[in-house]
């Protein structure tokens, strides 16, 4: 029972006790113990397993929440959780969703109807039986209808990448506005975290009627969901939702920091303001005794208001930053520009779109200073992996381009070497030690049981000839969970034997994830950021591996392949 899985019962339980009623305190609670769960480095089971540390020891982790994480990792289940699900089906939650039906009236549909999932919901609406419930009436039938599908589509969180480029085309379509002084995007995106469920955008505008007028030209719309004076949203044709927020320049830096949250930032920033006679919402920070105005025009003005300096949007998430910020320690987080090498990608030796030639040219032209080649190893059969006599012949031809190339750039022999199911690499010793740089992956076998997995990337680490884990958790976002596997133990021998972890910057990877990303800094551990490009295209997604970066705290210094290739030669 991972951290992710025991966060879920958590929230799983809190929504459910919700539903029926429950005393809030004990809600919050429950999800204000998965929160942090989901945000330690190390694992719960790991924690409970040693006398060294108490789960109550951590901020945010009650006796109550406590117990049942042991209950889960002793038992894999929760027997108030099953309890409740004997009585109340996990469907029913669907219907919190829908805008404007709580709790109460969801108990309500349940208890009299006994509408357990939204297709019964939209039913009963059809049938206009929902109307005939004492509170509900045919206004709010029609609303509940008209909301459903709102709900089915809650869920539906897209992948950072897609957000961003969804956010181009929505700065493109709104460049000839000359009533918009200003734009940002706002919430989750611009924290950038790997998920997002809907994109908040915020204008600085006298004349929000011709902003919202443009906005609803954008022709990807399918309808509008609401308008008023200064707000309006509306749903894509995929069910994505978009807010639009027109705010006065006096306020635009309060609504940026109050809606691009988090939530738990969010209550720190209004604490502090609290302790120092102030308040603090989206229209800016007042003086609580007289409720005079004294700052909101920018994000700086707010955070000075309350003696903090400004905290970059990928890590309010009320974990560390506030600690950093009291003690002038904020880091500098690391960009793009920072980048000098790549040391992941493939080409049509295996399973790569593009020759050897060409991804060289193509990370000149990016201003890189080297790359590593790392074609897959002959286990990735369906990938035409390569074998001891192929790779050798490739390495060889990088030795030529190499001799040919100028001192400022370096082709490195690399090879992404598979490790097995049965434990160990793919290639014999003899072929790895001849290697500049080896990546140790998994892509097989990847349901097995925990402590094998664990042991077969143990001894991947354990191996004097390999550099880098690849993609250490092996999950794809939206599609495919992480593998069972004792992160733990992972970056105890990634310190120990000084091997490399990558952050595989594909958007559907970005694994590491954050909080792993922010545990490796803290053990001292390198990450090398790469793009695992299969194509010269696929170079270009070195930026969403900064972003994930960035949400974990590191800088250029935590980040091996910002070394010039001097040190970088150094450091091999």
């Amino acid at each position: 029972m991972n951290n992710a899985r025991i966060a879920e019962k958590l929230e799983q339980l809190a929504d459910l006790l919700e539903f029926q009623g429950s005393n809030p305190f004990r809600l919050r609670a429950y999800r204000n113990g998965a929160r942090v769960i989901k945000d330690l480095g190390e694992s719960v089971a790991s924690i409970l397993a040693t006398s060294d540390q108490k789960l109550t020891d951590i901020d945010g982790i009650g006796k109550g929440v406590a117990e049942k994480c042991q209950t889960l990792v002793n038992t894999g289940s929760l027997p108030q959780l099953d309890e409740i699900l004997e009585e109340v089906p996990a469907t029913v939650l669907d219907m919190l969703r829908i805008p404007g039906l709580g709790p109460k009236k969801a108990a309500v549909l349940f208890k009299e109807l006994n509408i357990a999932d939204l297709e019964q919901l939209a039913a009963a609406c059809e049938a206009e039986e929902v109307r005939k419930l004492d509170g509900f009436g045919a206004k709010t039938e029609k609303v509940i209808l008209d909301g459903i599908e709102i709900a089915a589509s809650a869920n539906q969180r897209i992948k950072w990448a897609n957000a961003a480029s969804l956010s181009d085309e929505l700065k493109q379509h709104f460049t000839d506005c000359e009533a918009i002084a200003r734009l940002e995007f706002a919430g989750s995106f611009r924290r950038g975290k790997e998920t997002v469920g809907d994109l908040d955008i915020l204008v600085d505008s006298g004349d929000a009627k011709t902003v919202m007028d443009r906005f609803a030209t954008f022709e990807r719309i399918a309808s509008v969901i609401g308008r008023g004076d200064t707000k309006m949203s509306v749903r894509l044709e995929d069910g994505f939702q978009i807010d639009l927020r027109v705010v006065p320049p006096e306020s635009f830096g309060a609504a940026l920091q109050y809606f691009s949250g988090s939530k738990d930032h969010n209550v720190v920033v209004r604490g502090r303001a609290k302790q120092m006679g102030l308040k603090i919402n989206e229209w800016g920070v007042y003086r609580e005794e007289d409720n005079q105005y004294v700052a909101g025009a920018t994000e700086e003005e707010v955070y000075s208001a309350i003696n903090l300096p400004w905290i970059a949007p990928e890590i309010r998430e009320a974990r560390n930053e506030f600690d950093w910020a009291d003690r002038d320690q904020l880091p500098d987080l690391i960009t793009e520009e920072d980048i000098c090498g790549d040391l992941h990608m493939h080409t049509t030796a295996t399973d790569g779109k593009a020759t050897l030639a060409e991804m060289i040219d193509a990370a000149k032209s990016r201003g890189l200073k080297y790359i590593a080649i790392t074609d897959h190893s002959k286990r990735v059969t369906m990938a035409n992996g390569l074998d001891e006599k192929r790779l050798l012949k490739q390495w060889s031809e990088i030795d030529q381009i190499n001799n040919q190339l100028d001192l400022n750039f370096r082709v490195f022999k690399g090879i992404e070497c598979d490790i097995l199911e049965k434990g160990g690499m793919d290639l014999p010793d003899e072929i790895l030690e001849q290697a500049d740089w080896v990546l140790g992956a998994v892509h097989y076998g990847q349901n097995q049981p925990r402590r094998q997995i664990t042991d077969r990337i143990l001894g991947a680490i354990e191996n004097p000839h390999v550099d880098c884990i690849a993609h250490p958790t092996g999950r794809l976002i939206n599609k495919r969970e992480a593998y069972e596997v004792a992160m733990d133990e992972i970056f105890a021998a990634a310190k120990k034997y000084k091997t490399i972890l990558e952050l595989n910057a594909n958007p559907a990877r970005l694994d590491l994830n954050d909080v792993f990303c922010a545990t490796a800094k803290t053990n001292k551990i390198p990450v090398a950021i790469n793009t695992d490009a299969h194509s010269v295209k696929g170079l270009n997604v070195m930026q969403f591996g900064i972003k994930q970066a960035r949400r974990g705290g590191l800088t250029k210094k935590d980040v091996i392949n910002t070394k010039t290739l001097a040190n970088f030669l150094s450091s091999l």
